[in-house]
């Protein structure tokens, strides 16, 4: 019952469909990014964790860096970008 609660509550902020694996766009090695309903992630072997914010932002916590992006999120095709720096693009994992 938890988890359909927190399914619910992110599903109403419009984020839920973050949740599972991404991989960065490039070569099919790049590293795969995968977002759990529990708000924690997995980048490539890092575990992390991350939180939406207003104004389609994300803050994605892990042991070595806490860094804010700008979430656009459409299908198969997510984009976070740093606020003044980089671009990550993104294409769901199948």
């Amino acid at each position: 019952p938890a988890l359909a609660v927190l399914l619910f509550v992110m599903a109403g902020c419009g984020n839920s469909s973050i949740v599972g694996r991404w991989r960065m766009s490039g070569a099919e090695n790049q590293t795969v990014w995968e977002f759990s309903g529990n708000g924690s992630v997995l980048v490539g072997e890092v575990r992390g964790r991350y939180k939406f914010g207003g104004e389609n932002r994300i803050k994605i916590e892990t042991p070595f860096a806490t860094t804010v992006y700008l979430v656009t999120l459409s299908n198969d095709q997510l984009v976070l970008q740093e606020m003044g720096g980089s671009r990550l693009e993104f294409t769901r994992v199948r």
